[in-house]
């Protein structure tokens, strides 16, 4: 039996991560991963599948809605989804290599199985054979499955998860999304995009409704000017399919609805994915939610076994598996290292997209914070106006009496990107001022960012 330093189980963002920094500190280290293929969900069915659809579906957005407006004359385009869709598959293939490559470059074994607990220090691998391996440390990192509610059972045909969504062999006719989410309003803008009819019925009130408000009701106003249909305040009470005929019933304040599509995506929000784990045997507690209890330092109920990424409390996001990855990992090696989480930004990748980061307007006034709010639209952008980019705002929120920046929440082109200017900025506790100070390239989108600052401090944003 091989006996390890530490031993990771799953190999997703948070898992790979992990071992990679837990072999540069110089500890021998195993990953097992029950797929035949590293990366998890993130890799192979999550995040980077459904960004290269995305970028393809805008590629063909804007050749069909801009091109002759740039004086670019193409002719009626043509989408061969089943290029596209191997495009995606090269994508995830590229990427999954170079897991592989990592892994072997930090000399870390992998193992290809199912990972499950013995005892607090052993873990069987039934994958090709049956092995067991030991370790003086474990980390979980098995991450999250979608999720469904009673009356919306997915068949991965007809009624599907974000995971079948990724991999059809055709564009649906209608589509309609349960869930106005991340994944869902993503993935809706996908098949959107290429033709579909998509029509989203959202139980809250708002799209996106767990980020700032006024995120919520811009990016609302937004599709349904790109012609998405909009179910706002519904609760779905049956999904049934007939043949290739999927009817989606719900009420609502003003009235019950009976939508009729050929596709129905199920994306109502992922769960802790224990199964198999074995986590009893180890003497692991869980939460009433199904995750992993652990305290600040990621640890576990047993001392020797830590736990990160959507398997543990807080959002189920890539960037913050690897922060907590890399922060366990330090942590065994004998360093202090701390994560933030007030600083981990969140997005979406609709377009435009969607970014924010710390404190919510919502969140403030619940809290009794006195702040302050500078917000900048894009439209008065000169390089937004140049790429035909121009819905969406950048809003800072600033203490009212430090005018340190306490929040940013951002929709607009490459917001994803910009909202990273912010995280820099919190990390070392600026103000609004000093942001407002900084000297942004013209013309560049990040000038809405400056623009914002100086709005928050005098209103005084330059070009308003």
């Amino acid at each position: 039996m091989n006996n390890y330093d530490v031993a990771i189980i799953g190999s997703g963002p948070g898992g790979y991560v992990c071992a990679i920094r837990c072999a540069q500190l110089g500890l021998k280290t195993a990953i097992i991963e029950k797929y035949a293929t590293l990366g998890g969900t993130c890799l192979n069915v999550g995040c980077i599948p459904s960004k290269a659809l995305l970028d393809s579906s805008h590629q063909y957005h804007d050749a069909v809605h801009k091109f002759a407006d740039h004086g670019i004359s193409i002719g009626t385009p043509k989408i061969d989804f089943k290029q596209m869709i191997a495009r995606k598959q090269g994508v995830v293939d590229q990427m999954t290599k170079g897991v592989d490559f990592l892994m072997k470059k930090n000399k870390v074994d992998v193992y290809l199985g199912m990972g499950s607990f013995l005892d607090a220090n052993t873990i069987q691998i039934d994958g090709e054979k049956k092995e067991t391996i030991s370790a003086k440390n474990i980390v979980i990192a098995t991450g999250s499955k979608p999720t469904s509610f009673p009356g919306m059972e997915i068949d991965k045909k007809r009624v599907i998860s974000s995971t079948e969504a990724l991999t059809l062999t055709e564009i649906p006719k209608h589509l309609v999304v349960i869930g106005g989410g991340v994944i869902g309003l993503e993935l809706g803008s996908v098949y959107h995009r290429l033709g579909a009819e998509v029509s989203v019925v959202e139980y809250a009130d708002s799209v996106i409704s767990t980020m700032d408000a006024g995120l919520g009701k811009e990016m609302g106003r937004i599709l349904k000017k790109q012609g998405m249909n909009l179910y706002l305040g519904h609760k779905v009470t049956s999904v049934t399919t007939n043949g290739k005929v999927v009817t989606v019933n719900a009420e609502g304040k003003k009235g019950n609805i009976a939508l009729e599509a050929d596709y129905c995506l199920v994306s109502v929000g992922r769960r802790p994915y224990t199964d198999g784990l074995g986590a009893d045997k180890a003497g692991v507690k869980l939460d009433d939610k199904g995750r992993i209890e652990t305290n600040d330092h990621l640890q576990t109920n047993v001392p020797t076994i830590y736990a990160i990424g959507d398997v543990v409390k807080g959002a189920m996001l890539a960037h913050k598996a690897e922060e907590e990855g890399v922060m366990v990992a330090e942590i065994l090696a004998g360093q202090k290292p701390h994560i933030n989480y007030n600083l981990i930004p969140g997005v979406v990748y609709t377009w435009p997209e969607i970014a924010g980061i710390g404190q919510t307007e919502e969140q403030l006034k619940a809290s009794g914070i006195k702040y302050k709010v500078g917000q900048f639209p894009f439209r008065a952008n000169g390089r937004a106006v140049a790429g035909m980019d121009t819905d969406g705002f950048v809003k800072i929120l600033a203490d009212a009496e430090t005018d340190e920046v306490i929040g940013a929440h951002m929709i607009g082109p490459r917001v994803a990107d910009m909202i990273s200017e912010i995280a820099v900025a919190m990390e070392f506790r600026a103000s609004a001022e000093d942001i407002a100070r900084i000297c942004h390239a013209h013309p560049t989108t990040s000038e809405v960012t400056k623009e914002a600052a100086l709005a928050a401090t005098g209103n005084r944003a330059l070009h308003s």
